[in-house]
């Protein structure tokens, strides 16, 4: 049997989640074959408190950083506590679909090479300038760094859990595992997902900071996968 770990980071979505966890657990294809992970990141909502009450319904691990410490640290914390080698990784805002887990699942665990599964958003539903300012960032990294993804941003992904934490860790890792795994020899592949509006809430990161982190972390990327080759 093909078991894995879902990891979740979750900050401020006390709207989002209960949704999104109920999604999960009604797709009875995975029924039984995976744990759930969710790493609540601080929230200064109410999120931990539903977290809290639905491990009462869902066999749900819950994870709490006791300070807001960012999306790297809590997919890290989450993937580190999994019990199984292999990893799902999917945004706590409800946008990534579910539904497509299991076509991830089919597609990685029927090649034994595959280290890497991502998904790529075919129809983005957010914002003019968000499209925009991440299709000229995916342009520029795919360039740079040959890691043949047109959406390295997509959260939804399945890969191998050891060659992860392997990986020099960093702050914003999470935006380039397509590069690092591949930089690392690793076999990739990449699928079409669907994409949804976001129901409640806002999204966490602003553009501008994430070009200005983007390129601080292009550059780093670039220097870990020249080091690993030489």
């Amino acid at each position: 049997m093909n078991y894995f770990s879902i990891v979740i980071p979750a900050y401020n979505e006390e709207k989002n989640i209960s949704k999104l966890i109920k999604e999960i657990y009604s797709i009875k294809k995975i029924e039984n074959i995976f744990e759930l992970i969710i790493v609540d990141d601080c929230s200064s909502d109410n999120s931990f408190n539903v977290l809290k009450d639905l491990q009462n319904k869902y066999k749900i691990i819950v994870i709490r950083n006791e300070k807001n410490n960012g999306q790297s640290f809590s997919l890290l914390r989450g993937i580190k506590a999994a019990k199984f080698d292999t990893i799902i990784t999917m945004d706590g805002d409800g946008q990534n679909n579910p539904k497509n887990i299991p076509d991830l699942v089919d597609i990685y665990f029927s090649d034994k090479e595959l280290s890497l599964v991502g998904g790529i958003r075919k129809k983005r539903n957010d914002n003019f300038v968000k499209i925009l300012s991440s299709k000229i960032a995916n342009k520029v990294r795919s360039f740079i760094l040959k890691d043949n993804c047109s959406d390295t941003g997509c959260s939804l992904k399945i890969f191998n859990k050891n060659i992860f934490i392997n990986l020099p860790f960093f702050d914003g890792i999470h935006r380039f595992l397509p590069a690092l795994f591949k930089g690392y020899q690793n076999k990739t592949f990449f699928i079409d997902v669907d994409h949804r509006p976001r129901t409640y809430g806002y999204s966490k990161y602003g553009t501008i900071d994430r070009l200005f982190i983007g390129i601080r972390d292009l550059i780093k990327v670039a220097k870990i996968v020249k080091e690993f080759k030489k």
